[in-house]
């Protein structure tokens, strides 16, 4: 049995990165066709789809080619998107490249790039996306072991999902929370965190099933009123047609 599982998740893993350099193929072959102006969103989905071969990827060599080959796409988007002022996808860029340096341990790199990604984001009052920056800042200085300001950058974001009323983000932030605290050594907290995180997932959850079944109650309220309405239509049409049947033998008789 558990020769076939392995068999069946080595078919499953190659099948996989089949599809994925058939994609990088495609991909590719798109950008001899393509505008130089719009080459940019196809660079990013290059870097993209060698970061995804990177999860199936155990080899360290591999794993550094595919690094470097999700580096030279991106940096070849950033150009585009600069040459065309494009802030959009200069931050896209930025996230990708802070998440690349990361993972070679390049963090004064990485934190970098993110700290640009967040300065686009305030400019343009994003809220969400100034989170999830920060939310990443945090986790570069955590991999410093500069925890102290990691955790200010968390209480930020905190903050800033309280504020926005954005619980989804709210519980994005907890999980940074627990990672922090683990790497604190400090697991209590990390895992009151985790608790804090499940809670406002459940609750979201659950807010999610009651507005279905409003819009199911909804739905099924209109369907019955229309065929009240339908119903009554029958019947009025039905004793406009007796009337006349009616009418039509009361002037025969008479005849």
């Amino acid at each position: 049995m558990k020769k076939l599982i392995t068999c069946l998740f080595i078919l499953l893993a190659g099948l996989r990165l089949s599809a994925q350099a058939h994609d990088l193929d495609s991909l590719k072959q798109k950008l001899q066709v393509t505008k130089d102006s719009l080459k940019g969103p196809i660079y990013m989905e290059i870097a993209n789809q060698y970061l995804l071969k990177n999860d199936t990827i155990k080899s360290r060599r591999f794993r550094y080619y595919n690094q470097y080959e999700a580096l030279n796409y991106t940096m070849l988007a950033l150009h585009n998107f600069s040459n065309l002022s494009d802030s959009l996808g200069l931050r896209t860029c930025y996230n990708n490249l802070a998440k690349i340096y990361r993972q070679q341990y390049k963090y004064v790199q990485a934190k970098w790039f993110i700290l640009q990604s967040n300065g686009i984001s305030r400019q343009k009052k994003d809220a969400p996306n100034i989170i999830a920056s920060l939310i990443e800042l945090s986790a570069i200085k955590a991999d410093m072991k500069d925890y102290k300001w990691a955790m200010h950058d968390l209480n930020e974001a905190l903050a800033l999902s309280i504020k926005n009323k954005d619980p989804k983000n709210e519980s994005a932030v907890q999980v940074g929370y627990a990672g922090l605290y683990r790497q604190m050594n400090d697991f209590d907290k990390a895992s009151l965190a985790i608790k804090r995180h499940e809670e406002i997932d459940d609750s979201l959850h659950q807010a999610e099933i009651d507005r279905l079944a409003r819009i199911n109650t909804q739905d099924s309220i209109q369907v019955k009123k229309r065929d009240s309405v339908i119903v009554k239509k029958k019947a009025l049409t039905s004793n406009k047609k007796k009337t006349s049947k009616t009418s039509s033998v009361k002037r025969i008789a008479s005849l």
